[in-house]
């Protein structure tokens, strides 16, 4: 029966999630109607549809300057040679059903087998603390990419500025479901405001699984291409937990980032 092949089987999933956002429903909510047959690969061509999409968020003039007058204190901000940053983040991981979207890390989908995650509460297995074999997600309020916040981070951070949490608040719904380069778009114009340019950035990101080496050289670029910068000043580490803790046991990544602020020679912003 035609009906039942992989690619038939894809095409109605896709379907019904389409029609489920048509009719108003939230992203996470159409997630949750895709059956367990789905495959990683299919799954993987829908998210990757939805992060191009949400590129797309925009902000009226009213928002935009809502965001700048936290941006633009009353102090001055001195223009001095140079300014380091530190940017940290970290975000649960659950199946994939329950967070509605994918792991998406320095603007990368991670495309993975499926994972042994710690079911600590016994919600998918039959006893807390077992093994639960499954796709996963990152749960958070926008895409939950904690090299893209790290970054913002530690940009805002190095200029004496608010945290990307009172920037950018994850109970305001404009930020629901957003692709975090928005994020680092404004804080790429808010550093080139106020003078500067990245100097160098150097990335911890701390997970245990999925294994990520082999995104890293485009998650390199995206940071290059979204701060206007070069490859010799963008370094990517990655390392696991050791099995240690919520990050071992794959329920929580996490990132840490430093930074540093070069002033922009003949800038005369003070």
């Amino acid at each position: 029966n035609n009906n039942n092949t992989p690619m038939a089987k894809t095409m109605r999933c896709l379907f019904s999630l389409l029609l489920a956002l048509s009719s108003g429903t939230r992203l996470c909510d159409a997630f949750a109607t895709l059956p367990p047959a789905v495959s990683a690969a299919s799954i993987t061509s829908i998210t990757n549809a939805r992060i191009s999409s949400l590129s797309s968020t925009t902000t009226t003039e009213d928002e935009e300057a809502e965001i700048s007058s936290l941006l633009r204190p009353s102090y001055t901000i001195e223009p001095i040679p140079l300014r380091i940053g530190h940017g940290f983040d970290i975000h649960k991981m659950v199946p994939l059903s329950e967070a509605g979207q994918p792991v998406v890390i320095g603007g990368v989908v991670i495309d993975h087998v499926d994972q042994k995650w710690t079911d600590k509460e016994g919600k998918y297995t039959d006893a807390p603390n077992s093994i639960y074999e499954t796709q996963l997600g990152v749960l958070a309020h926008s895409d939950g990419d904690v090299i893209y916040h790290s970054l913002v981070d530690a940009i805002f951070g190095a200029l004496t500025l608010p945290d990307i949490g009172q920037v950018f608040q994850d109970t305001d719904p404009r930020w629901k479901g957003c692709d975090s380069s928005k994020f680092m778009d404004h804080a790429y114009e808010v550093m080139k405001y106020y003078g500067y340019q990245i100097g160098n950035i150097d990335v911890t990101l701390i997970l245990e699984r999925p294994k990520v080496a082999g995104f890293k050289p485009r998650m390199k670029e995206n940071i290059v291409r979204l701060l206007h910068t070069t490859e010799g000043r963008v370094n990517i580490k990655a390392r696991t937990h050791e099995k240690v803790d919520s990050v071992g046991e794959l329920r929580s990544l996490s990132c840490h980032v430093v930074i540093t602020l070069e002033k922009v020679v003949g800038d005369k912003k003070e």
